[in-house]
């Protein structure tokens, strides 16, 4: 689920921002980097970004011509979480439809299990539609379901 991960990435920095002493400079840089990791989001070979936990080298910046801003690259490193196949997981139903049941999980918010995977359930349609076996358990909206994960999908 969790790894860890060393990245470079580029960082930039505006003028206002730099002082002599490098104290506001470092805290700038490493606001724009938090930014600049939140907003990305995710990718397709790490998954979802979750912490940046070191900040390990700040290079010597470039100024740009046009705008005056500083480009520092810098390498640090993160915890991204991402499901592999084989993996045990566990996730929250959200939503409940008579071919299967989406979970989240973490970051991830559209963990599909197909009915074909609960064989011994049963849909029973409703205002509040439920999966249920002969033994009355339940799989409804706010239930905690353990899977195995069988295939990734990145959209």
């Amino acid at each position: 689920m969790f790894i860890k991960v060393k990245l470079q990435w580029n960082v930039m920095i505006a003028a206002k921002n730099m002082d002599a002493k490098g104290l506001i400079l470092k805290r700038a840089i490493l606001v724009e980097l938090l930014d600049a990791f939140a907003s990305k989001k995710a990718t397709k070979e790490l998954g979802y970004y979750v912490a940046v936990t070191n900040l390990d080298k700040t290079g010597e910046g470039k100024i740009r011509e046009h705008t005056g801003e500083v480009l520092f690259p810098v390498v640090f490193r993160g915890m991204p979480f991402k499901i592999f196949k084989g993996e045990i997981i566990h996730g929250v139903v959200h939503k409940v439809l008579n071919h299967g049941v989406f979970m989240r999980c973490g970051p991830i918010e559209n963990v599909y299990l197909s009915y074909t995977k609960m064989p011994d359930y049963k849909y029973i349609p409703g205002e509040n539609p439920i999966f249920m076996n002969n033994k009355m358990s339940r799989i409804q909206v706010e239930t905690t379901v353990r899977i195995l994960v069988i295939e990734t999908k990145w959209m």
